[in-house]
């Protein structure tokens, strides 16, 4: 090849290339072919831009290639913070930049937060926050459009803030640009590139980091729209789950209904409503009575609790009666309580024990009507009770009322209630107030068999048994128990057994439970003949007996109380020695000379004549009686 033929090689070589011909080469090249001064000039200024232009379009052909690559990548969109972390290291590459951050933007507190960065060296500007209407980044949030500055410690005072200076001045960065990433109605953040160098950036590096920060911008919105899809998705699962739990809860509360309806209907009792609560809602369950006692039990066995429920559980159960709905109980063994009410009554409560699933809401509610059945089983069986305690009672008045011409009768009725008339040979009459006396005799007759006939009578409760058939008749236990069940203080009078003169022995009674009364004792079960000498004669009047009391005797218990003395103990052993001062000086073991002087004090109070036989009389019964009366009293308390 001949040399002028080499140097329009080189010289297109160097349009190609400039790596492979330099300067020096393209001038031989020139001076080869002949070109000299200004045509020389020209040729070397045209090769020039062809390389410019070479390397320009190299560089456009990298970016592109770039950004398809960026493309291919958000197509293939797996993981969107691996995508956006690989977009930032892409604009540090094709930017030729020291750093290369993006800030997220939060409409809700206006702050741009450093999400991904590339080249950054500095901990501090990894996490750095930019307050609104500050830095850089405010001004592209508020403009839209790109911002940059070749040193930003000269840009405007009012735009600086004393962490954004700390972190700028931690990476040495001078010179930013940044550019908002968009959608059509949101800015989403900020993609800057800095230079530890003053730095001027052409209108092509703006455009090459839109076009970057515009992938960027799609990626936060896919980031965004999963977000929220998986929001949806777990609030649609939530309520799928919570609308599934709502139907399974209701369902078995249907169950539930339909069970304790046919509870009622058939009769059951409060078994069956426990049976059907325990076996839908897999839990133990009691049901106790006022007393707290349990009447129905299933999904055994019990927890401790639930047996002797505890001052929580109580407090539960008071609630509940307040509020008329199941309430909630912490801690182990006892979940939840109902009140067994109507209106103003309380009958108990059900208790629920420990499960392998929560109560819900509508679980709660079929618990609340669960105990609306139990009591309206507890006024059913009142219902029924109450018409056979009539009806008990109307027999008992017939039999102590005793009218010959209704004998047949009463014992037909008798019959057809299983009891024999010929049995009934003992009484047990309860003195308790009337308000309670319904009560009391039901509390009695849960106590005895069918054969016995419990009612009331004239303001009292009788019962009518066999002593042959009561081995285990015991009056005082059955008073306890009375007085426990009605909580109120009772009395109980025992008359003599009268096979044939029941009448009688209910007269005796009656006399002896009213002179208790008129002494204001109760709380004791009183056999009628240790009171027989006095309810025979006395008034049983309680004011009448406490008349008499005091007109006899009073002024000695007054002149005992002023003085401290014991005027009325020799009272009483003066009567019980037959008036004899030497056989009362014995039995108090006293001189007769001591006893003689107090019988002269007697004489002041209670006048010379109150040893006459007719005072005498009077004053022995009102002793007798008023010691009686106090033994009583020690006996009860």
């Amino acid at each position: 090849m001949s040399e002028d033929s080499n140097a329009i090689a080189a010289l297109l070589d160097a349009a190609f290339d400039p790596d492979l011909v330099g300067p020096t080469a393209v001038s031989d090249a020139l001076h080869v072919i002949g070109a000299t001064g200004a045509d020389a000039s020209d040729l070397a200024e045209r090769v020039g831009r062809s390389q410019r232009e070479l390397s320009r379009l190299r560089r456009r052909e990298h970016e592109l290639s770039a950004l398809f690559s960026s493309a291919r990548e958000l197509a293939e969109l797996r993981d969107s913070d691996a995508v956006l972390a690989r977009l930032v290291q892409r604009a540090h590459e094709m930017m030729g930049v020291d750093l290369a951050y993006l800030s997220e933007f939060d409409p809700e507190t206006r702050e741009l937060r450093v999400r991904e960065t590339s080249g950054s060296v500095s901990a501090s500007f990894q996490s750095l926050r930019v307050p609104p209407g500050r830095g850089l980044a405010s001004v592209v949030v508020e403009s839209r459009t790109a911002q940059w500055v070749s040193d930003y410690s000269a840009y405007a005072a009012e735009r600086h803030d004393s962490g954004i200076d700390d972190a700028v001045s931690s990476e040495g960065l001078v010179a930013l640009l940044g550019v908002p990433m968009l959608t059509s109605d949101d800015v989403l953040g900020v993609l800057f590139v800095a230079n530890r160098a003053a730095t001027h950036f052409s209108q092509e590096e703006v455009a090459l980091l839109s076009a970057v920060a515009d992938h960027a911008s799609i990626i936060l919105q896919t980031t965004q729209t999963l977000r929220s899809l998986q929001e949806s998705e777990d609030a649609s699962r939530r309520t799928l789950e919570s609308l599934t739990a709502h139907l399974v809860e209701r369902d078995r509360a249907n169950t539930v209904h339909q069970e304790l309806v046919q509870a009622v209907l058939a009769g059951g009792g409060f078994a069956p409503v426990a049976e059907t609560l325990a076996s839908a809602l897999g839990r133990a369950v009691a049901i106790l009575d006022a007393q707290e006692h349990v009447i129905a039990a299933a999904g055994l066995p019990l927890a401790p609790r639930m047996l002797a429920p505890d001052d929580a559980t109580r407090e539960a159960i008071a609630e509940s009666r307040r509020s008329g709905h199941c309430v909630a109980v912490a801690g182990p063994g006892v979940r939840a309580v109902a009140a067994l009410t109507a209106g103003t009554r309380h009958f108990g409560a059900l208790l629920l024990g420990d499960g392998d699933f929560e109560l819900g809401a509508v679980d709660f509610r079929t618990v609340e009507r669960a105990a609306q059945v139990g009591a309206l089983l507890e006024l059913q069986q009142e219902a029924a009770s109450g018409a056979d305690h009539r009806v008990r009672s109307e027999l008992i008045a017939d039999i102590l009322d005793d009218v010959p011409e209704r004998r047949p009768d009463v014992e037909r009725r008798a019959r057809r209630l299983g009891v024999d008339l010929r049995d009934l040979d003992s009484l047990l009459l309860l003195s308790v107030p009337g308000d309670q006396q319904t009560a009391a005799a039901r509390a009695l007759g849960r106590q005895l068999d069918d054969r016995a006939l419990v009612g009331e009578y004239r303001g009292f409760v009788v019962a009518a048994h066999s002593s042959a058939r009561d081995d285990a008749f015991d009056p005082e236990r059955l008073r306890a128990q009375v007085a426990s069940a009605i909580e109120h203080p009772v009395a109980a009078v025992v008359p003599r057994r009268s096979p044939d003169a029941l009448t009688a022995a209910f007269e005796s009674a009656m006399r002896t439970a009213r002179l208790l009364t008129a002494l204001e004792i109760t709380g004791i079960t009183a056999d009628v003949d240790d009171f027989l000498p006095y309810s025979a004669i006395l008034d049983t009047d309680s004011l009448a007996l406490s008349a008499f009391l005091r007109d006899t005797i009073g002024a000695v218990r007054d002149y005992d109380a002023e003085r401290g003395a014991d005027l009325l103990g020799t009272l009483r052993a003066f009567m019980r020695n037959n008036a004899s001062p030497t056989r009362t000086a014995r039995a108090l073991n006293f001189h007769t000379n001591t006893i003689l002087q107090r019988l002269d004090r007697l004489d002041h109070i209670l006048g010379s004549s109150w040893r006459d036989d007719e005072r005498m009389f009077r004053l022995g019964i009102a002793v007798r009686l008023d010691e009686l009366r106090e033994r009583l009293q020690s006996r009860r308390g």
